[in-house]
């Protein structure tokens, strides 16, 4: 008998897979789930990691395949992290001098996982 995940459910076990994956190809995770604050216009960045002098913000999506979950990062999100970084190497200066990226991790309904670095570059 199989078990059904709320979607809330599957997505925290998304990101705890993708933690576990990024933490064992070291990164360390400096925020997961950071809430950039009212009138932003950002919302959560799912997880904020560091590894040397790089600065990765990471969209965890996982659908019921990984090609399903590549097509789930819309543009309009991707604009929205965008903002997201934004705010917080604004809130955090210490920040400043590190490369950034944009990454994403993409889980299927089977637990498999790709870690996409550099996924997209923000429109300037």
């Amino acid at each position: 008998m199989a078990i059904k995940l709320s979607s809330s459910l599957s997505g925290k076990c998304g990101e705890l897979i993708a933690i576990a994956k990024l933490t064992l190809n070291g990164y360390k995770i400096i925020s997961h789930n950071y809430i950039t604050g009212k009138k932003t216009g950002a919302g959560e960045i799912d997880i904020i990691a560091q590894k040397g002098n790089l600065l990765a913000f990471v969209e965890v999506k996982k659908r019921s395949t990984i090609e399903a979950a590549s097509y789930a990062i819309s543009p309009k999100q991707q604009a929205r992290i965008a903002r997201g970084a934004e705010a917080f190497l604004k809130n955090n200066p210490q920040y400043n001098d590190f490369d950034i990226r944009f990454d994403a991790v993409l889980i299927s309904k089977n637990l498999q996982s790709e870690h996409i670095a550099d996924a997209w570059r923000p429109e300037s």
